[in-house]
């Protein structure tokens, strides 16, 4: 954990937020300006920059993450309707914490990116 990570802060209960899921591992929170009107955000509690610094005994961490997400899209009604996972890695990519974490988007249609 970090002082200097609103994440960090988060998970602690330093900083506020909408926290809709916590265990050992895993925190999930309502992203503060959401673009979905579901917008959770799923992040470890051991504070990993991003993605390119994931070590391999960490690897089964991102599992833990992907079902918190699915559960977490049926808790909030759109497991059957879609939704998407998305990880930026980078400030190219549009990551403004460093702190890994997975936005879980859905309870609307969004456009293919790719297809």
């Amino acid at each position: 954990m970090t002082d200097d990570c609103i994440f960090c802060r988060i998970i602690q209960g330093k900083a506020p937020a909408r926290i809709v899921f916590q265990d050992e591992e895993v925190t999930a929170f309502w992203d503060v300006a959401p673009r979905t009107p579901v917008h959770l955000l799923i992040v470890p509690n051991r504070h990993i920059d991003s993605l390119n610094q994931l070590e391999a005994v960490a690897a089964a961490l991102m599992g833990r993450l992907c079902l918190t997400a699915a559960r977490l899209a049926a808790e909030q009604g759109i497991s059957a309707s879609g939704y998407r996972l998305v990880i930026n890695t980078g400030i190219d990519a549009g990551q403004s914490v460093s702190h890994l974490h997975l936005h879980l988007l859905g309870g609307r249609h969004m456009p293919v990116f790719f297809g």
